[in-house]
C-alpha cells in the first residue's frame, strides 16, 4: 500500500493452500495515486480532502483480484481485522475464516469494528487473531 498512514494487505487462499487473490489499500483503478489526499484530516475539515471517501480497503482488492475464482469456503489473510463494510464484503462473497494479525479492540471508540465482530459471528464467519510477536 501507498498509504503513509496505515499499510494493509490482504490474501485470499483456498482450503489447498493456494492463493486466489491478493489486495493492498489504495484507490481505485484508473484513479491517480497523485490526484487523490492520503491525509487522515484535512486541514479545514473538508473530509473530501482526506483518504477515506477514496480508498478501497485491501480484503476487498483480494476479493475481486481473484480472476473469476469463487472467494466461497476460502480464507482471508488480513493486516488487520475487517471494518464493518468490509466484514459486509467478506459474508457476502463466502469467505469462511478470516485470519489477522493487529487486533482493533472492541473498546475501541471506533464502533465500525464492534459491528464488524458481531456482523461475522452472526454469519458464521470465523475470525482468527494470529498476533505477530
Amino acid at each position: 500500500s501507498k498509504d503513509p498512514n496505515r499499510q494493509v494487505g490482504a490474501c485470499l487462499v483456498s482450503q489447498n493452500g493456494v492463493i486466489l487473490g491478493i489486495g493492498y489499500n489504495g484507490f481505485p483503478r484508473g484513479c491517480s495515486d497523485d490526484k487523490l489526499p492520503w491525509a487522515k484530516k484535512s486541514r479545514n475539515g473538508d473530509p473530501l480532502e482526506t483518504k477515506y471517501p477514496y480508498v478501497c480497503h485491501a480484503e476487498v482488492n483480494a476479493i475481486l483480484n481473484t480472476n473469476h475464482a469463487s472467494a466461497a469456503g476460502q480464507k482471508l489473510y488480513v493486516t488487520m481485522f475487517p471494518c464493518n463494510e468490509c466484514a459486509k464484503i467478506i459474508i457476502q462473497s463466502g469467505v469462511s475464516e478470516v485470519i489477522y494479525f493487529v487486533e482493533k479492540r472492541l473498546e475501541n471508540s471506533d464502533k465500525s469494528y464492534v459491528a464488524s465482530h458481531k456482523l461475522l459471528s452472526m454469519a458464521g464467519v470465523k475470525a482468527s487473531f494470529h498476533p505477530l510477536y
